[in-house]
């Protein structure tokens, strides 16, 4: 019986970006036949996210990959992180949006927007950094023409606040087994290791049949979500950004641990 089906989003999408890993994972694509999401940056300021010497093809790689069905999501503005809010998913401890002022947010996303359209890339689909995110950003991104927002938890889309959210995986390896329902597993290429890159490519292959294109999930019909339903979620992130917490410590008290990737 195929169980979950599993999409996939790429964050931190730049000229400058780790180009290597990324040409892996799109190889790692073509072979299992599915397109993902990716997270473009529109003004990246973030330092943390520079890999490298900027292409100057970025946008033509871009619309072309728009062009094969890969889903384009606009990550942010510059990628700066402003506060350390975690806001209404609070996955993390920081965020470019969460805590600012409505027309500040506003302000933001129009920027973005503009300058994604400026090189022909239109989307109507957001990816907060850090998952990071509150009501004003979802007033603001309803006032700037997004619809769709790629985090929460949840076993399908679901809408809320005149928006509709596609979760990501709680816990990967819990998706995998899972037997109905829909998820993103969610990908860093920029920092991903040796090892990381063969574990994805036995994963892809193993559980082909779950895996589906960011595409198929934007056409499942969602699932009006009300508030306790929202508190469960908060809730949820809330338990995991605990544990990541805790495991981290463990991590750094054990010889030869601190300095894994998270």
């Amino acid at each position: 019986m195929i169980g979950m089906k599993i999409a996939v989003r790429m964050d931190d999408i730049t000229p400058d970006m780790n180009w290597e890993n990324f040409e892996f994972f799109r190889k790692l694509f073509r072979e299992t036949g599915i397109t993902p999401l990716l997270g473009v940056v529109p003004d990246s300021r973030d330092p943390k996210l520079t890999c490298g010497g900027a292409r100057e093809d970025f946008y033509d790689v871009i619309r072309a990959l728009s062009d094969e069905g890969y889903s384009i999501a606009m990550h942010g503005f510059r990628h700066l992180y402003t506060t350390k809010k975690g806001g209404m998913f609070p996955l993390n401890r920081s965020s470019e949006f969460a805590g600012l002022p409505y027309e500040k947010q506003r302000e933001m996303l129009l920027r973005g927007r503009r300058k994604l359209e400026g090189y022909g890339i239109r989307t109507d689909i957001f990816m907060a950094p850090s998952h990071s995110y509150d009501r004003n950003t979802l007033r603001a991104l309803r006032e700037t023409g997004f619809v769709k927002m790629t985090d929460g938890f949840g076993r399908r889309p679901y809408r809320y606040k005149g928006l509709t959210f596609y979760p990501i995986s709680f816990v990967f390896s819990h998706s995998l087994r899972a037997k109905n329902g829909a998820t993103t597993i969610v990908i860093h290429a920029n920092t991903v290791t040796e090892a990381q890159k063969e574990w994805y490519a036995r994963i892809f292959r193993e559980y082909r049949d779950h895996m589906i294109s960011y595409s198929e999930y934007l056409r499942m019909r969602p699932v009006t979500r009300q508030i306790p339903g929202m508190i469960g979620e908060y809730l949820l992130a809330q338990c995991k950004y605990l544990l990541v917490r805790q495991r981290s410590r463990i991590r750094a008290c054990v010889p030869g641990k601190g300095k894994r990737q998270r």
